[in-house]
């Protein structure tokens, strides 16, 4: 691995190169005195935020297995900074890169309420569930200071529009007077991601996200409030944190989430190797293991794009952790079937605040 500077904080601290870009920027450190403290000490790395102009906001996908067809994004980009994240590709269609970039520079959907307002009142839309988000976190550090999933959440709400919420961040929680009121009709579910209980693992696997403990803790004040929570151990990564699916399905459980699912680790484009360099870096002792175990799931490979077997894998060691998974979600009563979200009840969002019937 070429030398890097280390970025505080940050879930990579590398830029690898946009692959529809023709030129790249890299650190050349080699040449430098070591003792050049200055060239190689880790530095702090400020967030950027920047207005996503977008006139679209509602997106619709094909893919036979992402369990929603609707999804929309308040924003692109996510300062979690989860080394693994599969959405970091997504930031090269904006020129950025998949590493650095990802996690601070931020585009910000400031008008995604009122685009969202604008597609529920469109006649054509049938109502079904839209998942909030598809690709990066809705609840991510970003939305204290700006606010546009509440945003959303209000206009879902006067609409009587159904919301799937993936996140994995308890600040879900400063929304608790909504998603409360919107669970009263049944609008509303929520899948919290939970990948570890290890609070030293997570600190540098997905540094800006809310802590296992705080994570639990949104699991029972939410269901305490009426709410469908779904866990999502997303992703299991074989080698690593596999082996917590017995102690994690019992904590979510003791918690009160109603069910459980999970995906396996996928590492498409930059990803493969910003994963594979922050194994290097922070779990070297296991990170060949991690990489072998990998492959065994992905026919020799650390990725496979194959539509059936990309969430879930294939061979014995991913069927060894889906009956694992399977058997622990029984134990524990989180198999139960979700109960399906209403969309009988939709009315669409009015100009003044006030719902609007439908003609047809």
């Amino acid at each position: 691995m070429d030398p890097v500077r280390k970025a505080i904080g940050r879930g990579t601290s590398s830029n690898p190169t946009n692959r529809f870009e023709l030129l790249a920027v890299q650190d050349d450190l080699e040449h430098l005195d070591p003792s050049d403290v200055e060239q190689f000490s880790a530095r702090k790395i400020e967030t950027e935020y920047f207005a996503d102009e977008t006139k679209s906001l509602v997106t619709k996908n094909d893919s036979p297995d992402i369990p929603f067809t609707y999804s929309l994004n308040p924003y692109r980009g996510c300062t979690h900074g989860c080394s693994y994240c599969y959405a970091r590709p997504y930031h090269e269609f904006l020129g950025f890169s998949s590493g650095l970039d990802f996690e601070t520079k931020i585009m910000v959907k400031r008008n995604a309420p009122s685009l969202f307002a604008d597609y529920l009142r469109r006649p054509k839309w049938k109502c079904e569930v839209i998942a909030m988000s598809g690709v990066t976190d809705c609840y991510q550090p970003a939305e204290k200071q700006f606010e546009v999933t509440r945003g959303c959440l209000e206009v879902a709400l006067q609409a009587r529009q159904p919301l799937g919420i993936i996140s994995k961040n308890a600040l879900v929680l400063r929304d608790l007077d909504l998603l409360s009121e919107m669970a009263r009709h049944r609008l509303v579910c929520v899948n919290l991601s939970i990948t570890s209980l290890d609070q030293k693992l997570t600190r540098v696997m997905e540094p800006r996200t809310s802590s296992p403990a705080a994570r639990l803790s949104a699991v029972e004040k939410l269901t305490e409030a009426g709410l469908p929570v779904n866990v999502m151990m997303a992703p299991i990564i074989p080698g690593l944190n596999d082996v917590e699916i017995p102690a994690l399905m019992e904590a979510v459980a003791a918690r009160g989430a109603t069910s459980a699912g999970f995906t396996l680790l996928r590492l498409p484009h930059a990803v493969k190797e910003i994963f594979v360099n922050w194994l290097d870096e922070h779990l070297p002792e296991h990170a060949e293991r991690v990489k072998s175990r990998i492959e065994a799931c992905r026919g020799g490979q650390l990725n496979d794009t194959r539509w059936g077997s990309r969430m879930r894998g294939e061979g014995v060691i991913a069927s060894t952790i889906a009956k694992t998974f399977a058997m622990f979600r029984e134990k524990h009563g989180l198999g139960k079937v979700k109960v399906p979200l209403d969309t009988t009840q939709f009315r669409g969002p009015g100009e003044n605040g006030k719902s609007q019937q439908r003609l047809f």
